[in-house]
């Protein structure tokens, strides 16, 4: 049970340490370092996806190592109102992923070269109001990552002192 719940904790370390890498690092840097705001959008964008699907993957690792956990731990229940929190994650990731950055990459192809479109155009205003909430989507999973974290820590916490 040991290696349930180590799978479990890396599943959720590793989506949230992504999305600080990713906002701390990774998005700055390609902006700072790339000859043009085009070129490091297109590898943001590339990066997001990928941030997505590793979100998405660690959920499923999160929910199966629960169900598993309760599994065998007998007659207890495999979800708990924690797990809420999980799956509002999932939940918001699949919403930036397959609603958000798809109209996103849309307006960038219709668009072309974003650095000459007018910033009153329409179709980059519509850019930038997606860029705010696929940013604010991100930072909620990020932060619910964190809430998560702190209740399977806290419940371990819990389950060690009935041990002693």
């Amino acid at each position: 049970m040991s290696i349930l719940r180590f799978f479990k904790l890396l599943s959720l370390v590793l989506w949230i340490g992504s999305i600080f890498f990713f906002a701390a690092v990774v998005a700055p840097t390609v902006f700072s370092v790339l000859p043009s705001r085009a070129l490091a959008g297109m590898v943001v964008s590339r990066s997001l996806a990928s941030l997505h699907w590793i979100g998405l993957i660690c959920g499923l690792v999160f929910l199966l190592t629960s169900i598993l956990l309760a599994w065998f731990q007998g007659g207890v229940a495999p979800f708990h109102l924690r797990d809420l929190l999980l799956v509002l994650m999932m939940a918001i990731t699949l919403l930036a992923h397959f609603g958000i950055e798809r109209r996103m990459n849309k307006l960038r192809t219709d668009m072309g070269v974003i650095d000459v479109i007018p910033q009153q155009d329409a179709r980059r205003v519509e850019f930038n109001r997606l860029h705010a909430w696929s940013t604010r989507l991100e930072g909620s999973v990020f932060f619910c990552g964190l809430a998560l974290l702190f209740l399977v820590a806290r419940d371990q916490t819990m389950r060690e002192r009935r041990y002693y």
